[in-house]
This record gives C-alpha cells, sequence and structure tokens, in this order.
C-alpha cells in the first residue's frame, strides 16, 4: 500500500494478533447487533427459527473470539483440564467481554462429560439443587 493512504500506519492487516483494541463505541455495537437481528428476522418465519439462526450466528462469533484468545494469551495452546479452562474464561475471556476479571468462580455440584460433536464439547449437567436455586433467583 502506499504511504499516502495509510498516512504514517501500518494496513489492519499487517498488524500483529497480540496487540488488540479492547474498546469498541457501544453506539456501533447497538447499531450493529440491531442491524444483524434485523436481518435475521427478515429470513425467518417463526421465532424458534430466529432463535436459532441467531444462536448459529453467535455460536461462530464466539468459537471465533475463543480463537483469537487461545492465540493471543496461550500462543494457540488449548487447555484440556477444567480448572485451568474456567480459569481461562475469568480471567482472559472475562476481560475480553467485559473489559475486566470476573470476581470469583463459584463451584457447583455438577457432572462434567466430553463428547465429540462437531468438535470437542464440554457437558456439564448441574445437580437439580443448582437448577433449583437458578430457577428461585428467575422469579425474583
Amino acid at each position: 500500500m502506499e504511504a499516502r493512504f495509510t498516512r504514517g500506519k501500518s494496513a489492519i492487516l499487517e498488524r500483529p494478533l497480540s496487540r488488540p483494541k479492547t474498546e469498541v463505541s457501544v453506539s456501533a455495537f447497538a447499531l450493529l447487533f440491531s442491524e444483524v437481528v434485523q436481518y435475521c428476522q427478515s429470513r425467518v418465519y417463526s421465532v424458534s427459527e430466529l432463535q436459532a439462526r441467531l444462536a448459529g450466528l453467535g455460536q461462530r462469533v464466539g468459537a471465533s473470539l475463543l480463537d483469537v484468545l487461545v492465540l493471543r494469551e496461550k500462543s494457540g495452546k488449548r487447555e484440556t483440564k477444567v480448572l485451568n479452562i474456567l480459569l481461562f474464561i475469568k480471567v482472559s475471556v472475562w476481560r475480553a467481554l467485559f473489559g475486566k476479571e470476573a470476581d470469583k468462580l463459584d463451584g457447583f455440584p455438577a457432572k462434567v462429560t466430553v463428547h465429540w460433536h462437531k468438535g470437542t464439547t464440554l457437558m456439564i449437567k448441574f445437580d437439580e439443587a443448582v437448577i433449583a436455586r437458578d430457577k428461585a433467583l428467575e422469579g425474583r
């Protein structure tokens, strides 16, 4: 690229992944989110189709974000132990999404199993007491 187009700054594709810009305009994010929802609404015929389409988009965005964070923070090394995964979420993922670390990791009685479905999937089955507590908190 010629210097007159970049005005002394490197092109965005030439910037390293290790130097992320962490601030995004809230109004720009709100506009983008609104447009995505409207786009999806115009191409479906039911609420369940809309939910499925938005969930699919969210899964792709989340997977891409996770790939970038793993590349930046862990040099491409993925964690395989549940505690290390939770700590990565608490520190790196939370900081990327909300600008600060999560306050704490709450421990819930649960059974965690690993499955293969279009990639490795961790399934967390919470104890009935945790589900009852969550439902009670929703009622407030």
